[in-house]
Formats: structure tokens, sequence, C-alpha cells
């Protein structure tokens, strides 16, 4: 019976396909094309660390330990690292340089670029002395390859010039441009020796698909506690910001805004379709069948029909996602392997097949109720109305639903409960919206005004209106639409703010109180902008809450690791945080009563094993001064500013001995150079790090990030308005009837054209400002309590985007006014109606 009676109604069930097509279609895509996206990116993020574990130190472990280090992952790289001034015989420039000795293969991800590009295996096969030098020391000190480069007692022959090195995004680890030399040279160089300060790094390399993370962790507090830092690809992605977590957030939120605007359309079709099949029903109850046999005929329609939508949205969806790279492989700035994602294509087409049966259930679930004596009426809502206990749970149901999708995506059950409630507070405001709509027409219905109005608004609450349905799904479609576009906003603003457009890319450090004004006077010469200058104490940390190391060798429940009081502390005094920090816990830095309460880096918090109230004492070169953990912070190290460990607060440190960091940004390396000549013969102390060929590893990925985003916004926006117009022209045979009718009686071609053109617009331009209102509302949330960033909306996106989405309604309602206005009323009752 189901097939039989689908025969006549193929036209409209294939509408309501339309919507799962478009729906799942749209789902696959951004799941199979996001991952194989963020898989690519991931790939290529390694570059940031050139392994996929580091590990690091600058006190030597004990035996046992550096036996264990020696034998980790597939293979592995050696690298000892010191700073030391170089020379250029040939120019006699003489520069504070990072010297690294390298052994093995490093790096074993991303681009080693050096010029010439032969230099690199020259110098991993280096049987004689040879060194690589980063571009920036070779312009300030005059030199080119070919030249030499004197290291402590050894001159070396300058093999390349070294223009982009992966694992070196992190800030913290640059002290000076670099110098590599092969590391069998490093003790003749007599740089080695006792006191000097030298760090230590192995490079590793897994087998695919080993979770680096997982398999570290098991060492992680003994490596902490002998001082080794562990470093993964994933520690660096969090370093190099939150652009990474967003992606995924991101990508999260796109796919379930994409099935959001498929339930919409699935919903909105079913109920309309069956109104328009409340006659047949009544039909079959009057010729003996159940209202459970009546329910089954419509629900086996809707779910084959949502079978087969699902199963060609999946094809059309691993389709785009396959042949977009193709297409568009020029302009992406990431390479791509795309491949057929059997998850994303299966979970497609069974999430497909349940959305169909769930959403239509709703609507279906009045066929029951339906009265034989519906043969004699025509009333709809009369013996439907009644409570129906089914009902509630099919709500509950899909609330459930939509939740575990929601945890799916974001595998976090608050924002899953978050964004659910998100959806159904949308839902009910906009159903209030259309319910007072109707109301407010019919209360303050305009007798005086023309036939044409008169027509259009009386027809927002007769019988068989489309005004509920159709504010609810074009206002739910342009509420997720706009939500994804103002949260695209969001990410973009972080990413252009993570990259170094924005950023200083010259900093200038170890600036005397004295030499402060004189350093700023040349910086402003040079037409450049004093971005920051903070000043900077170094100490170190005598005991936690009155225990020593030594002390603690007695009472073991000192629980702060060794290393602890063996490195050196550079903090800095304010009382307040900068843009790159954010509050966690406490307060910032203060003083009250006498006490001094300091501001502590969350992370490394932990790392200490102290808590808030605690008490360390620091020593500043003899002084002992006593501090209280006031506050814990978050900090973004990604950001090219001075972030610290330490903070303490105004009023405390200013005659401590201290230096000076400024910050700048410079154009190109002409002026760079400038600059940097400038400091060596009027400031010989003072050290410059020149950060433009570090931070272009990291904005080639913040690249592909924004890129990436861009793309699934506009994807899921141009499929929501696919969505948007399968609802509307679903709702053409709400209003076929009458359309016919009002030509039967004399209505001519215009008259109907306007009367249809108004309600729509009506219902378009309350839908789309209802939506986007609540859009608002919505990406506040996620701006507040998902991506923790600023939230202040662009107007001019979202007047462009309630045009389009009004716009759109009112073409879409006079194409589905066609049929009336070029054939005779009698043919289109005989064939439509």
């Amino acid at each position: 019976m189901a097939w039989r009676d689908s025969r006549r109604s193929r036209q409209r069930l294939l509408l309501f396909m339309s919507a799962i097509v478009l729906g799942i279609a749209a789902l696959v895509a951004i799941n199979s094309f996001g991952d194989n996206l963020a898989r690519s990116i991931d790939d290529q993020a390694r570059e940031l660390l050139g392994a996929d574990l580091t590990l690091s130190w600058t006190r030597p472990p004990s035996a046992k330990t550096l036996q264990l280090v020696k034998t980790m992952g597939r293979d592995r790289a050696y690298e000892v690292s010191f700073a030391s001034l170089v020379s250029i015989p040939k120019t006699g420039g003489v520069r504070l340089a990072q010297i690294k000795g390298l052994q093995g293969n490093f790096p074993y991800y991303g681009t080693w670029e050096v010029a010439p590009a032969s230099a690199i295996q020259t110098f991993r096969q280096a049987q004689s002395r040879i060194a690589l030098v980063d571009d920036g020391l070779l312009v300030q000190l005059g030199a080119q390859p070919g030249d030499s480069v004197k290291v402590g007692k050894l001159s070396f022959l300058i093999a390349g010039r070294v223009t982009k090195t992966p694992g070196q995004a992190a800030i913290a680890a640059t002290v000076a441009p670099t110098v590599f030399i092969p590391s069998q040279f490093l003790a003749s160089t007599g740089l080695l020796e006792r006191g000097s300060r030298v760090a230590y790094k192995y490079y590793y390399q897994f087998a695919p698909g080993t979770d680096v993370s997982a398999y570290i962790k098991k060492y992680a507090t003994k490596l902490d506690k002998e001082g080794v830092n562990i470093d993964t690809v994933a520690d660096r992605k969090r370093q190099t910001g939150r652009s990474f977590a967003d992606l995924t957030k991101y990508m999260s939120l796109v796919a379930f805004v994409a099935l959001l605007l498929g339930c919409v359309g699935v919903a909105s079709a079913v109920q309309l379709y069956v109104k328009e099949k409340i006659t047949s029903v009544a039909i079959l109850r009057t010729l003996g069948a159940s209202g459970r046999q009546a329910l089954l005929i419509y629900l086996f329609q809707t779910a084959l029909m949502g079978l087969i939508g699902a199963t060609v949205g999946a094809l059309v969806g691993s389709a785009v996602q396959l042949v977009l790279p193709q297409v568009f492989g020029r302009f992406l700035p990431v390479a791509v392997d795309t491949t057929l994602s059997a998850p994303a294509i299966l979970g497609g087409i069974g999430t497909g097949l349940l959305i169909s049966v769930l959403f239509a259930l709703l609507p279906l679930l009045a066929i029951r109720n339906v009265s034989p004596l519906r043969t004699l009426r025509t009333s709809y809502e009369d013996d439907l109305s009644g409570r129906d206990p089914w009902r509630w749970l099919v709500y509950l149901l899909v609330i459930g639903f939509i939740v575990g999708f929601a945890y799916l995506q974001t595998k976090n059950l608050m924002l899953a409960i978050g964004f659910t409630g998100g959806l159904t507070v949308a839902f009910g405001i906009l159903t209030v919206l259309g319910l007072g709509l109707i109301w407010l027409v019919r209360k303050f219905f305009p007798t005086s005004w023309s036939y044409v109005w008169r027509q259009s608004l009386a027809n927002l609450y007769r019988p068989n209106n489309q005004t509920l349905i159709l504010v609810t799904a074009i206002g739910l479609g342009a509420f997720l639409i706009a939500t994804l576009y103002l949260t695209q906003g969001l990410l973009l603003g972080r990413v252009e703010l993570s990259g170094s457009g924005n950023q200083p890319n010259m900093v200038l450090f170890d600036i005397q109180k004295e030499q402060v004004a004189g350093v700023r006077a040349l910086v402003n010469q040079q037409k450049l902008p004093v971005l920051q200058d903070v000043p900077v104490v170094t100490m170190r940390l005598t005991d936690v809450n009155g225990k020593t190391p030594e002390s603690a060798k007695k009472d073991t429940t000192l629980k702060t690791p060794n290393w602890a009081f063996t490195r050196e502390y550079r903090v800095t005094y304010r009382d307040s945080l900068i843009s790159s920090e954010k509050q966690v816990s406490g307060k910032v830095p203060y003083q009250a009563n006498g006490n001094i309460y300091v501001s502590i880096e969350k992370d490394f918090l932990d790392r200490l094993h102290v808590k808030l109230g605690d008490t360390l004492n620091f020593n500043v070169q003899g002084m002992l001064i006593p501090a209280i953990v006031g506050g814990t912070r978050e900090v973004e190290w990604n950001r090219v500013q001075t972030n610290f460990l330490v903070v303490f607060p105004s009023g405390v440190l200013e005659q401590a001995p201290q230096f000076h960091v400024l910050m700048t940004r410079v154009p190109d390396s002409r002026t760079s150079a400038i600059l940097q000549r400038g400091l060596v013969s009027q400031f010989p102390n003072v050290s410059a790090i020149d950060l433009g060929l570090i931070l272009k590893t990291v904005d080639e990925i913040l690249d592909q990030i924004s890129f990436v985003i861009q793309f699934m916004a506009l994807f899921s926006i141009l499929t929501g308005l696919l969505v948007l117009g399968s609802s509307v022209v679903i709702s053409k045979y709400q209003r076929l009837r009458e359309s016919v009718l009002l030509r039967t009686l004399g209505a001519s071609r215009n008259q109907i054209l306007r009367i249809t053109a108004l309600e729509y617009g009506l219902l378009g331009l309350l839908a789309a400002l209802s939506g986007i209102l609540l859009s608002i509302l919505g990406t506040w949330a996620l701006a507040q309590f998902v991506f923790e960033v600023p939230y202040r909306p662009n107007a001019v996106p979202l007047i462009i985007v309630a045009s389009i989405v009004t716009i759109l309604t009112v073409l879409i309602g006079l194409f589905n006014s066609r049929e009336v206005l070029v054939r005779p009323p009698l043919d289109v009752l005989r064939s439509e109606v």
C-alpha cells in the first residue's frame, strides 16, 4: 500500500528526499573533506616540531634515563646547543648566535630551506668543518655562502644560507640567530667547558600511526622529575595557539549545522505532506484500515525515501569532497590527500535514515487519530489537536538524538547539552513568533487595505496556512546560517591575531635601564613602532612553604621537583593581564596587608605541585623576596610578545637589577639589517632576534586553517540556502488550490503574483530577522563559552543574510505559482490537486 500510494505523490516525496540528499551530502562532504583537510594540516603541523617528539634538558639526567632516551623511536637525531659570540673573519663582524651541533636526519618533517639546497646533504655527511647559517645573521654581518664563520677556536666554511627551519616556531627556545655545525666538532671549539650553559635535545621519529602522546605519557612523571622537557606535535599545536583546537570545534559545528538543516527540511516537508494526505487516510480508515496501519504506510514511504536520499546524499557528498581538490587544487594553500571515508559514508546513510524516521514521526503520529468522518469534513485540526503521549516520547527521542549527535561531534557533554538547549530555545521562540503573527493579523486585520494586501495577510491565518511551518523552518535555517557566518568571523579574527602579520617580528633584549631611551630613539629613527617595552628581573626559587630541596630529603611532603630550585626565573612586574593572558583562578598580581601575591602560569603551577595560597621564596641576587601564589593564568605562547611564567605586582621589583626587552616590527630584511647594525655600533651589549624566518612556518599553517574555516563556512551556507529553498518549494501545495480558485473567480496574473510575493515576503522577512537576532545571541554564547573570544558582531553581513533569505523565499514562492499562471485552472486542478 505504501508503494501504491506513493505513485501519485512521488513528486512531493522527491522534494522531501531532496532535503535528505542535501543535508546528508553536506554532512558527508564536510566530515570527509574536513577530516582529510584536518589530517593534511595535522601532518604538516609536524613542521612546528620537525619530529614526532623531542626531549630536552640542561642538566644531564641519570644514566638509566639517558639509556632510555637513546632507544626511543624508530629514528632519532641529536642536538647540542648553546649561545656564543661568532665572527666573520672577512668582514670583522661579531654577533651573539645560537650554536647548534646536529647529528642525524633532522628535520624528519617539513622543509629545511637552505640555499643552495645541496648544502643540506653535504652538511649531514660532513667530514670537514662546514656550517649552515641563518639568513638574518649573514645579512647583518655582510657575509654569504663561501665565507667562513669562526665559532670558538674553529673556523667553519659557510656552506648554505638557512631561510626556514622546522622545529623553531617556539619563541621561548630562541635567543639568537642560529649557526648549525656538525656535532662531532663541538668539543674542539673549546666552548663546552665547565660552567657553559648547554642545552641537549633529541628529535624522534616514530612509526606511522603511533600515538606518541600516549607512548610518552608512561614516562612523563619520571622525565619531569629529572628535568627532562617533553614536546610533542600536540603540545606544539597548543603552543601555536587555539587555532588548531578552534578548527576542530568549528568542523564539528559545521557538521552539526549541516545535519540540523537537513532535519529542518525533513520536518517541514513531512508536515506539509501529511496535511495533503489527510483525506486519503480518512478514506483508508473508512475502508477498515486501522490508525496503526495508516501510520506505517506513510512511515514506510518516508523511511524508504530517507534511505534512498541518504544513500544518494552520501554518494554526492563523497564525490564533492573528491572533486573539490581537483577543481581548486591550485588555489588550496595545503596539499590535500583525499580518500573515500567509509565511516563518514556509512555514518551519513545511517544518520539520514534515522532523521528521516525520527523527524517524520511527529507529524505522522497525527495520522493515527484521523477519523473516517474526515471524508465528510474539511477541518484538519479538530480531531488531531488532542494530547498524544507518544508525541512526548518522540520529542524526547529527538532531543536525545540531537544531544547524542552533538556529543559525537564535540566530545563534550556540556557543549552538546548547550547546543541542544540553545536550539530548543530558538525553536520555541520561532514557534511563539509564528503563532504571534497569526494572532496579530487576525486580531488587527486591516479591513480598509487594498484587496491584494487583505488577501495576502488573510493567507497567514486561514486554514491550511503555512505561517508556522515556514517561520520555523526559514527562521531556524537563517539562525544556523548566520551563526555559522558569525562564528567564522570570530575564528578568522583569532587566526589573523595569531599570525605574524599583526605581531612584532624583532625582539631587542638585554637593554640596560640607562640604555632604554637611546634604543627607543634608534628604533624611532627607522620609523618603526615600539610595540612593547618590558622590564625583566632574573631570580631563583629557594623554598616552597619554607621547605628547601635539602629539607625535602627528610620530609617527603615536598613534591616540588628539584629542577624548580636550580633553574633561573625571568619575571616581570605589572598589575594587570595582557592580551595573551586569561585569568583562570585567583586574582591578577597585587599587594595586600604587606604581602606580595604573584600570578603563575597554570600549567607551570601544576608542574611545580603548588596551589593558591602557597608561599614561595625568591632570591634576587642575595635578597630574599617572599611571595604568595595569588592567581593563575592561561598564556597564549604563540603570541609574539613577552610572556612570563611568574608575574609580580608593581611596587616590588622596580629597584632590583633588571634589563628591558623591546619589541618592534620591521617591514623587510633590509630595514632589519640597518637596525641591527645600528645596535651593534651604539649598543654592542644589546642582542636582537629577527623572528621573521621563525614565524614563516607558523604563518603558513595558520593560512591553511583560515582557508579551511572559510571554505567550510561557504559550503555549509550554500547548502543551507538550498535546504531552505527545498522547504519553501514544498509549500507550493499549500497555496495551489487557493491560487487556482482565485484564477477561476477572475483574479489576474498580476494580482496573484502580488498576493504571493507579499505573503512570502512577510514570512521570509519575519523568519530571517528572527533567526538572525537569535544567531547574535547564539554566537555570543559560542564566543563566551566555547571559543572564549571577544564578540563584536558585524551588522553588514547579517543584513546581507536577511536580504538573501527573504528574496530567496519570495522568488521560490513566485516560482511555486508558475503552474497557476501559465496553464488553465482546470488543468492544474486535475494534475496537481
